[in-house]
Formats: C-alpha cells, sequence, structure tokens
C-alpha cells in the first residue's frame, strides 16, 4: 500500500529506522548501515531540539497563492515573521512580485482543548477562503489537535465543498517525531495527495528538450537554483522546480517530466518514490551537487540517463578547469586550517567534501540526523580525511558541540545560522553553511564559498574578541568528560 494512502505520513523513525543520537568516528558509519534509535528515548540528557513545523511552514510560506492556517495555539507558527523575508524575496526573484507569506490561527483556548476545536476549524476555513481567495490553504495541525483528537482531515474533507480553494491538511505535531526532516514528508504528502492529479498527464506543448523535476524542498536559493537550470539547459533539458514557489497552478506539470533529480536526498525521497509508483517518472536520488566532484557526478548522472554522457564531460572538464584557475589566488589561505561542519547530514557530509577539495582539514562532524541515503558520502569523506574525524548524531544539543568543539580546536566553524553562537563565543570563525541570499551549489558555489571563507580567515578577530567578552553555560568539569556520555548507545552509562 502506497504511503499516500494513509491519512498522514508515516515517522521516519518507523519508516526509514534513522538515527538521531551517535556519538562515533566517520570510520565507524562509513560502509555499513548505523541503526541507534532506541525505542525509549536517545539520551538520559537532552538540551533542546527543534519541532517539525518549523521546516515545514518553511516551504507552505513559500507557495504562491497560498494562505497557511494554523490549527493549534497562538504561538504555533510565529517563527513565520522570521521567516518573512525569505519569502518575501523568493517570490520577487523568481516571479517579480513582493509577497508576504500569510499565516492565521485558530487560536485555540483552553475552553476548545476541552470542547474540541473542529467547529471554529471550519469557520476559519471559510473564512480564510471568504477573505483571501487564495488557491491552496494548508490546514496545519500541530501538538493541541493530535492531542485532543480533531479531525482535521475530516473537516476539511467536510468543508471543501463550501471554498473554491484547494485544501490541504498537513500533520505537523511536533510530539510524534524527534526527527524534523519527517516535516518534509508531511508537506510532499499533502500536495501529492491533493494537488496532483490522479493520473499523469502529457502536455500538448511542445517541450524545449526532456523535461526534469529538479527538486528544491528548501535546500538550495534562487542563485543555486540558477546555476543547476545553467548545467542542465547546457544540455538542452527542459526544468520545472518544485516544490517551493512553485505555482499550486503549474504543480501538475511535475506529472510530465521524463526525470525527476533529487537535489537533497534527506529531503526528497518520499515524493521521488510517489512520483515514480503513482505516474511511472523515474528518479535520480544519489548526490548532493555540493562540492567540486559531486557537482560532476550529480551532473553526469543526468546526462548518462539520457544518453549523454560524453557531453557532459566535456561540460564538467570546462567547468573544473575553470574554476581550478579562480580558486588558485585563495587556496593558501586554507592550508593547514581546521574546519568542523554542522547541518543536515547531506548538507554537512557534501559541504565537508568541499572543504576538503578547497584544503581544509575536516575534523569534525555533526549531522542532525542519519539514514541509509548518505552512507556513499560517508565512504566518499573518509576516502579523504581517514577513518578518525569525529561524528556526532545530534539533534541540536549545543553541549555536545561544545565540548566537541574545545577539544578539537578548529579554525572554522560552518552551522546554520542559529547554529553558530557556540562556536562564535569560543572565539572561533564562523560561517552559514546555508542561506538562500548566498550561493552553495554547483561549480559557481565553491568558488563563492571559497571566496567568503577566505574573507573570513584573512580577519578573524571578531569572534576572538566576543569571546573575551561572552561565556557558554557550561562547567569546567563538562569539557574534561566524554562528550557523548548522555548518548545511551555511545558507550556512555547514561543514567545521569
Amino acid at each position: 500500500m502506497s504511503y499516500f494512502e494513509l491519512k498522514e505520513p508515516p515517522r521516519r523513525e518507523d519508516r526509514l529506522k534513522a538515527c538521531i543520537a551517535y556519538g562515533t568516528t566517520l570510520g565507524e558509519v562509513a560502509g555499513r548501515r548505523l541503526r541507534c534509535t532506541l525505542a525509549d528515548g536517545e539520551r538520559s540528557f537532552t538540551q533542546n531540539s527543534i519541532c517539525l513545523l518549523l521546516p515545514a511552514l518553511g516551504t507552505m510560506n513559500s507557495i504562491p497563492n497560498s494562505v497557511v492556517l494554523m490549527h493549534g495555539g497562538l504561538g504555533c507558527g510565529s517563527s513565520s515573521h522570521g521567516g518573512n523575508a525569505a519569502v518575501r524575496a523568493g517570490n520577487n526573484q523568481r516571479w517579480g512580485i513582493v509577497k508576504n507569506g500569510t499565516w492565521l490561527s485558530t487560536g485555540l483556548t483552553e475552553t476548545d482543548v476541552i470542547g474540541g476545536g473542529e467547529t471554529k476549524l471550519a469557520r476559519a476555513i471559510i473564512e480564510v477562503d471568504r477573505r483571501y481567495r487564495p488557491a491552496v490553504i494548508f490546514v496545519v495541525a500541530s501538538c493541541v489537535p493530535g492531542i485532543i483528537g480533531d479531525d482535521v482531515d475530516g473537516v476539511a474533507e467536510q468543508v471543501q465543498a463550501e471554498v473554491q480553494a484547494k485544501i490541504l491538511p498537513v500533520h505537523c505535531e511536533g510530539f510524534k517525531t524527534k526527527i524534523w526532516a519527517t516535516a518534509y514528508d508531511a508537506v510532499y504528502h499533502a500536495i501529492g495527495k491533493t494537488l496532483l492529479p490522479n493520473s499523469r498527464e502529457i502536455s500538448i506543448k511542445e517541450k524545449a528538450g526532456p523535461l526534469i523535476n529538479l527538486m528544491n524542498m528548501s535546500s538550495m536559493g534562487r542563485g543555486d537554483e540558477q546555476e543547476l537550470e545553467r548545467l542542465l539547459k547546457v544540455l538542452g533539458f527542459d526544468v520545472n522546480i518544485f516544490p517551493v514557489f512553485a505555482d499550486p497552478d503549474n504543480m501538475r506539470r511535475m506529472t510530465q517530466a521524463d526525470l525527476s533529480v533529487s537535489t537533497c536526498p534527506t529531503h526528497d525521497d518520499y515524493m521521488l518514490k510517489h512520483l515514480k509508483d503513482k505516474y511511472g517518472i523515474p528518479f535520480i536520488i544519489r548526490h548532493m551537487p555540493i562540492g567540486i566532484a559531486n557537482t560532476g557526478k550529480w551532473l553526469q548522472d543526468v546526462a548518462e540517463f539520457f544518453g549523454l554522457g560524453s557531453q557532459a564531460q566535456a561540460i564538467i572538464a570546462c567547468e573544473e578547469a575553470e574554476l581550478k584557475a579562480a580558486l588558485e589566488p585563495l587556496r593558501s589561505m586554507f592550508q593547514g586550517k581546521k574546519a568542523f561542519v554542522s547541518a543536515g547530514e547531506f548538507r554537512a557530509l557534501s559541504t565537508a567534501i568541499l572543504l576538503a577539495e578547497l584544503g581544509f582539514e575536516v575534523v569534525g562532524i555533526r549531522a542532525f540526523h542519519h539514514d541509509e541515503f548518505a552512507e556513499v558520502e560517508y565512504e566518499k569523506l573518509v576516502r579523504i580525511t581517514g577513518t578518525d574525524c569525529p561524528l556526532n548524531i545530534a539533534n541540536c544539543q549545543p553541549f555536545e558541540e561544545a565540548n566537541l568543539l574545545r577539544r578539537i580546536k578548529p579554525d572554522v566553524f560552518l552551522g546554520h545560522m542559529n547554529g553558530n553562537s557556540t562556536a562564535a563565543k569560543l572565539g572561533i570563525s564562523t560561517h552559514v553553511v546555508y542561506n538562500v541570499g548566498l550561493n552553495y551549489v554547483g561549480y559557481r558555489g565553491a568558488y563563492e564559498l571559497a571566496r567568503r571563507l577566505y574573507r573570513q580567515l584573512k580577519n578573524p578577530r571578531f569572534n576572538r574578541n566576543l569571546s573575551r567578552f561572552a561565556s557558554l553555560p557550561y562547567q569546567e568539569s563538562w569539557y574534561q568528560e566524554n562528550p557523548f556520555k548522555y548518548i545511551k548507545t555511545a558507550g556512555g552509562d547514561g543514567d545521569e
């Protein structure tokens, strides 16, 4: 049975047996499937994490002519305010319009928790349709309706005949999973179940070339999309980017593609398998096009599917030669420098490979979770860095990160914008590992990241000065402990 026949997607803990807590080395992971999630929890002490609702909102708010209706407490969804600049910029870059993310809340109260919130939700859906006339209303189930048993799908089905917009229930009950990558499955599930047609559509318009679905589930900004479009169009391919900033009226084009290509296997496997099973569209989900070698492998795989392998080899050779010349003045700055990377698993590993290609010594990696799709990336990285590089599988947990950073003392730390403060307070130079306004992907991304790191390392004084006046909340005794002490499967006692 297809997962899309279910009301909501399964947790990644169940579907992929994904791991969210481990402390080991790259050599321990490469070449074997790591399974380390325990049924009763992963740590005897846990500091913090995030809810799957946050990454889901990043995608839903990007969809033009849509409204996100949060069914839950008033605070749920408020992170949309912080992400609105990216929504405005993304719409402007792609469509030439400045569109805010539009989200509302049913604002469930204590009375609603006792009596149920289904009536309030039905009224809210009708009012959203009347007031905004969107093409799509995402009805997002947060923790409260999941706990009290509100039937969000049933309400959507009941009200659909009264509104013009398509109603898409999205299940983001944060207490159900500790792996927030399940958010990508939740959004894909809603789109695939409700928006896409029941059968494959064949376009009557003649295509410029083979049509490729280029998957972007918040994996990259517009600059990175343009870099991959550039490489694919040189080979004669027509490109359809999905789902961020994809107009709901044009999403049907997904079913007309000749091939779907992942840009981040962590994000995309759930939807790619659905497109293959329901519409017969083959897919490629092997590499993330970050880094010199990975970009070439990614492009080569796509080209060989259409019998264009030799043409791709010529393009790759030309691009790599040009990039090598551009990087030459920068490389001396990176020699002997140590780098630590923290991000979602595929981004962390592919970025680490790129840093090694630039001349850095990769001395530590933190991945937010681990599943089967990244196994080949671990093997690639081990061939470059060796087997002893520390690996922390952690859904945040900055106390473990602080311990590792004090031990390793890297020269530069690459992490997400809201996760760089630990390294910064230790006086380590930091750089964002992902930002929709910057380039990371393809050959241009490799050069732009190198150029930014060159400038960062040329003058590292800011964070060094910051460390004189800012401190972390951990006692000195913690830095003498095993950083993985509280991970139950890492050899620690797990009982303190």
